[in-house]
């Protein structure tokens, strides 16, 4: 997988920082990920290889202007674009009723299907949680990826987007597949590519026919959040974690007074022993 950062600056932007959004691109092909879409976020993709027409979804960590303000105009452009293959979008309460308001009120009509989803609606996979730390929400595929959430802490709803690989490559386990009833063929090579396939009425999962001894790798990225502790369960096997430092440590009352964290309090997560970011 590839993550670009295509703005990193808190509030509003500076000369050489865009506002939030980062891209998450699949290890192969070429479709890819949206995390918040800052003012301007379309314009900085033109520095990039990224196109609307592979992007698979868009996930919004909260409401505030900085994260999602660029969303319309990106969408636009993706429309006039010519993409036409249905967009899904998560995002917390609000973010429907405003692109669907800016629809109407200003003439905006796009050329593919908008398919909107809440943060709480990702699946129905069950998780794990303690007194201490929320649980991570449900599961749900996109592509490449298996996709869940945390509530972080902010002055509005605010999450965490986990990003886990549902398939790493591996070698085909040829005497479980003759064994079983599929023939050999095309089929075989789907399942190595990690595509479950169906004969005869019956399904044959990949993971059941291809042998690996590579952990699937895992990407947690955040919204603003006053206490990362809160992500102690999710990161206690992640590979990469983007976590927002907007204050300095001596600006800490500052930083929980407006929901973010200083950098200190991420790197106090970090250090735990059981984490391998």
């Amino acid at each position: 997988m590839f993550i670009q950062f295509l703005g990193t600056s808190s509030g509003t932007p500076t000369k050489r920082r865009n506002v939030s959004a980062v891209a998450l691109q699949e290890s192969k092909g070429r479709n890819w990920y949206l995390i918040d879409c800052g003012e301007a976020t379309q314009h900085q993709l033109l520095h990039t290889q990224l196109s609307l027409n592979t992007l698979q979804a868009i996930f919004i960590t909260h409401v505030h202007g900085d994260h999602c303000y660029g969303l319309p105009g990106l969408l636009g452009s993706a429309g006039m674009t010519g993409r036409t293959e249905p967009l899904t979008i998560v995002a917390p309460r609000g973010i429907r009723e405003w692109i669907e308001a800016t629809q109407r009120f200003t003439a905006f009509h796009l050329s593919f299907e908008l398919n909107f989803l809440l943060p709480e609606e990702l699946s129905t996979e069950e998780s794990t949680e303690s007194d201490e730390y929320p649980a991570e929400l449900n599961a749900l595929s996109f592509g490449q990826f298996s996709v869940s959430a945390v509530p972080l802490v902010h002055r509005v709803e605010s999450y965490a987007y986990c990003f886990t690989e549902s398939w790493v490559d591996g070698e085909l386990d040829v005497e479980a597949l003759r064994a079983s009833d599929l023939p050999a063929g095309p089929d075989w090579g789907l399942l190595q590519s990690g595509v479950d396939v169906s004969n005869a009425g019956q399904l044959y999962r990949a993971c059941d026919y291809v042998i690996t001894d590579t952990r699937p790798r895992k990407v947690v990225i955040c919204g603003d959040n006053a206490e990362p502790s809160v992500l102690q369960n999710i990161c206690s096997d992640c590979d990469v974690l983007v976590h927002e430092a907007t204050y300095a440590q001596d600006l800490a009352k500052q930083a929980a007074e407006y929901g973010h964290s200083y950098a200190g309090q991420v790197l106090n997560l970090l250090n735990k022993p059981m984490l391998r970011v």
